[in-house]
């Protein structure tokens, strides 16, 4: 199976560009969300330097966020670089657990092999890998067990129907917008 962002961008794209006016945009040297604003009538999901992985994990991160945080440049939060310290390398990786298992789900649903990340390269600090990924998985195990956001459940439906199952992309989409839908309400 050939991987392409060009595929990623626009399953993104159909499924989130006319229900929640957002799109998955190519970035530069760092990943950024950028509300719509006077100039760009719709949100931005930009991932990092064409690498798929960022691109799976910022729609990982867009996936969590609720309405209004996604009004809000980066949802309102700041992002501590390289270098972290003990304390704020421990912040970073419990705020990391949730979007990572969402990624995880992704990456498995295209059919790659997921790399968890703990991003400080140039902390002083010694990172547990192994017990960040064993958080990791355990919250993709709970999101599988419990039932993921609605769109990341759409996302990743999605993608399997396209990666895993060969349907053509407006097929996947199509199957991904149905999960967007509200549940009917069930009769008694």
């Amino acid at each position: 199976m050939t991987h392409r962002l060009d595929d990623v961008i626009a399953l993104f794209d159909g499924l989130f560009h006319d229900t929640f006016a957002t799109r998955l945009v190519r970035g530069g040297d760092e990943p950024l969300y950028l509300p719509a604003d006077a100039d760009t009538p719709f949100h931005r999901v930009i991932f990092a330097r064409g690498f798929y992985a960022s691109a799976l994990h910022e729609i990982s991160h867009w996936c969590i966020a609720g309405a209004r945080r996604r009004q809000l440049e980066d949802y309102g939060y700041w992002y501590l670089p390289d270098g972290r310290d003990a304390d704020q390398q421990r912040d970073f990786e419990a705020v990391e657990v949730a979007p990572q298992a969402l990624e995880r789900l992704f990456t498995e649903a295209c059919g790659r092999v997921f790399h968890v990340s703990v991003d400080n390269l140039g902390g002083d600090v010694a990172v547990d890998r192994e017990a960040f990924r064993a958080r990791v998985e355990a919250r993709a195990d709970r999101y599988l067990a419990e039932g993921l956001p609605r769109r990341a459940a759409a996302f990743r439906l999605a993608l399997q129907r396209f990666y895993r199952e060969g349907d053509p992309r407006e097929v996947a989409i199509a199957a991904g917008r149905r999960r967007l839908e509200p549940a009917p309400f069930a009769l008694a």
